[in-house]
């Protein structure tokens, strides 16, 4: 004769929670979400969008625009293309300078010359360890 043994209710409670934490730890590590696509525009210190000539570094005129304004690179998963000149770009990006070949380059970018605004890349996001966030100031 067999005998039906049955699992206390803390026994079951205490495996869902096990099942549950393993499952979500599996999850985290399985994400695949460090390589993102990242839309690039040229756009001033406050993030608006510029003409992408003003970070044309292989242009003569290039990064002097309209005298000593700096120009930079912003980038962010969150942008997609067609924003038009004088839009301010959505909160989160980052940006680098826009003659900073190492940063380009460790996006897939042109190490210099232009780059159209709304360009789009595939799989750079969490690449770009040379950029800074928006939100903070550069000191000067």
């Amino acid at each position: 004769m067999m005998k039906n043994r049955r699992m206390s209710s803390r026994s079951v409670s205490l495996t869902s929670t096990f099942l549950l934490l393993a499952a979500g730890g599996v999850a985290a590590c399985d994400n695949d979400d460090d390589y993102e696509d990242a839309g690039f525009y040229c756009a001033d210190a406050n993030g608006v969008v510029v003409d992408e000539d003003n970070c044309d570094d292989d242009d003569d005129r290039g990064g002097s625009g309209l005298g000593a304004l700096p120009f930079f690179i912003w980038y962010s998963s969150g942008y997609r293309s067609g924003y038009p000149v004088g839009t301010k770009l959505p909160p989160g990006g980052n940006r680098f300078a826009y003659n900073d070949t190492k940063a380009r380059q460790s996006f897939g970018l042109p190490a210099s010359g232009r780059i159209g605004n709304g360009t789009i890349k595939t799989s750079v996001v969490g690449k770009g360890g040379a950029a800074r966030s928006s939100s903070k100031s550069s000191g000067g």
